[in-house]
C-alpha cells in the first residue's frame, strides 16, 4: 500500500464523484457522488458549478485520507465550458441543454468551417460548444465582451484547484465547431469570432499544472504539495484506459456508456462520417482523430425502462415475441415506444436494454468498426447488453471492462505504465443466449431498422 492517493474528480452530466485510489491497487479506497442540478439563473440553463463546487470542498475536507492525496485528475463532459472575466469571477457557465442556443443558427451555420474539416456535425441546442459563444456573442455582448477566458470544462476544475489556466484537445476536438483534427489547429471559426485569444495555451491532459492554491488549502486541509493535472473529457478517458494497452495496429472499438452511449473506432475510415447521421470526430490525448458515434444511451434507457431493474430473460423472449419496439427520438423527443399495449415493468427493463443494443450495433456497423468491443461504464454491468450486441454482430468479440481494473485517470497521473494497461484483466459475457432467442433476435432488428432508418 502506497501512503499517497490519486484523487479523480468525474465531473459527468448527470452525476459527480470523487474518488481515492492507491496507485497500489485497483478498487477506490473512498468515494463520494453528487446529483448535479439544473440552474436558471442565467436567461439560459447552467451548469451547476457552485453545488459541484460545495460538494467537492466538502467531500475533499471530510475524507479522512486527505492528507494522502497527492494528485488531482479532473475528467468532465464535452460541450462545456465556463467563462471568466479578469478578476476569476464566473460570467457564464452554459448548459447544452437548452434551445437557447438555436437564436444564433442563421449566422452561425454559415460562418462554422464546413464538416470535412472539423468532423463536428451540427447537432441541437447547444451540443456545438461554439454556438453556444456565438449565442453570448450576438444576443448578450457586454456579458461576452467581460470575458477574459474561455475555460473547458475539465480546466476549469483544473483552475479552480490550482488556479493556473490552460486548454487540451480532447474537449477542444469534442464536437465544438473550434478545432481542425488532421491540422491539429484552431478552426477559421475560432479565430475570426476571437475566441482562440481568449482560450489558454493548450496543454497535454497529463500534464501538471501545479499545486493545489492556498485558498483550497485552506478550504480542505489538502497537503499544499498535492499536485493537479490538466484533466481530460470523459469518453477520451474511457478511450484511454484501452488505447494504452492495445497494439497501435490492432483495431478495437470502444463503447462508453453514461448519459451517453458513445461508441469509438480505433482505425476506421474518417471519410466513412456522415454529418446527417451526427457522426463526428473525437480527438484523442495524442491529438489524433477517432470516428465517433453517439447516442444519449443512459437517458434513453431511463425513459424506456423506467426504473432500474436488472433485466430478465424472460421478459427479453417475451418483448421479442411481442414485438414492442422502442425507436430512437425524432425532433429531441424521448424515444418511441410502439405497440406497447400491455407491457409490464419487467419488460419495459428488457426493452431499454434491447434498444441500447440494437443502437450500439448500429452505430458499429455505421462507422465501419472492427475488432474486438470493449463496453465500459454502466451497460458494462448489464448483464444482458454485452451477449446482446455480440450476436447482433457477424463473430463479434464483445468485452466487458473490469470494474475493478484501474481508473483511466491513474494514467493521466502517471502513476500506470502502458504495459500495466496490457495486462489489465477484461471479463467476457458470462451470459449465453438460448438459440431461439438469437433467432428472434435476427428478425426484430431487421423491422426495427426498418423503422429506425426511415
Amino acid at each position: 500500500m502506497s501512503d499517497k492517493l490519486v484523487a479523480v474528480l468525474d465531473i459527468g452530466k448527470t452525476h459527480s464523484r470523487l474518488e481515492l485510489f492507491d496507485p497500489a491497487g485497483s478498487a477506490a479506497v473512498w468515494s463520494s457522488r453528487y446529483s448535479n442540478r439544473v440552474i436558471h439563473t442565467q436567461p439560459w440553463r447552467e451548469l451547476d458549478i457552485d453545488g459541484i463546487e460545495r460538494w467537492l470542498l466538502q467531500s475533499l475536507s471530510s475524507t479522512p485520507h486527505r492528507e494522502r492525496i497527492d494528485i488531482i485528475i479532473p475528467i468532465a463532459h464535452g460541450a462545456a465550458a465556463v467563462l471568466i472575466d479578469e478578476h476569476g469571477a464566473v460570467l457564464a457557465a452554459p448548459d447544452y441543454e437548452d434551445s437557447c442556443y438555436e437564436q444564433a443558427n442563421q449566422t452561425y451555420e454559415t460562418a462554422r468551417d464546413p464538416y470535412r474539416c472539423t468532423c463536428s456535425p451540427t447537432m441541437p441546442l447547444g451540443l456545438n460548444l461554439g454556438r453556444q459563444w456565438a449565442f453570448l456573442q450576438q444576443f448578450h455582448p457586454s456579458l461576452f465582451d467581460r470575458a477574459a477566458h474561455l475555460l473547458l470544462y475539465p480546466q476549469f476544475w483544473a483552475w479552480r484547484l490550482s488556479g493556473v489556466l490552460a486548454s487540451e484537445v480532447t474537449s477542444l476536438g469534442c464536437h465544438t465547431d473550434l478545432w481542425r483534427p488532421a491540422e491539429k489547429a484552431f478552426s477559421t471559426l475560432a479565430r475570426k469570432s476571437g475566441w482562440t485569444r481568449l482560450l489558454p495555451a493548450v496543454r497535454s491532459a497529463n500534464d501538471v499544472l501545479g499545486t493545489v492554491s492556498s485558498e483550497i488549502v485552506r478550504a480542505t486541509g489538502l497537503d499544499p504539495r498535492c499536485r493537479v493535472v490538466c484533466g481530460i473529457h470523459d469518453s477520451n478517458a474511457s478511450y484511454l484506459r484501452f488505447l494504452k494497452g492495445k497494439n497501435r495496429y490492432e483495431p478495437f472499438t470502444v463503447v462508453s456508456s453514461g448519459t451517453w452511449t458513445v461508441v469509438m473506432a480505433s482505425q476506421t475510415d474518417l471519410s466513412r462520417l456522415r454529418e446527417d447521421r451526427t457522426m463526428l470526430a473525437n480527438v484523442n490525448v495524442a491529438g489524433e482523430p477517432v470516428a465517433t458515434a453517439r447516442f444519449m444511451g443512459g437517458r434513453e434507457y431511463a425513459a424506456i425502462a423506467g426504473c432500474e431493474d436488472v433485466p430478465e430473460a424472460a421478459a427479453l423472449d417475451s418483448v421479442l415475441q411481442l414485438s414492442v419496439m422502442a425507436h430512437p427520438p425524432r425532433d429531441g423527443n424521448e424515444p418511441v415506444i410502439r405497440d406497447v399495449g400491455s407491457v409490464s415493468r419487467a419488460e419495459r427493463v428488457a426493452l431499454a436494454t434491447l434498444y441500447c443494443a440494437l443502437m450500439t450495433d448500429l452505430l458499429i456497423e455505421q462507422l465501419g468498426a472492427s475488432g474486438e468491443v470493449f463496453v465500459d461504464g454502466p451497460l458494462a454491468k448489464n448483464r444482458f447488453f454485452a451477449p446482446l450486441l455480440a450476436a447482433l454482430g457477424e463473430n463479434r468479440r464483445v468485452t466487458l471492462a473490469d470494474a475493478s481494473a484501474p481508473n483511466p485517470g491513474l494514467w493521466l497521473a502517471g502513476v500506470l505504465e502502458p504495459e500495466t494497461a496490457a495486462e489489465e484483466p477484461t471479463a467476457a459475457p458470462e451470459l449465453e443466449l438460448p438459440v431461439a432467442t438469437i433467432a428472434a433476435l435476427d428478425s426484430y432488428r431487421d423491422r426495427w431498422r426498418a423503422f429506425a432508418l426511415a
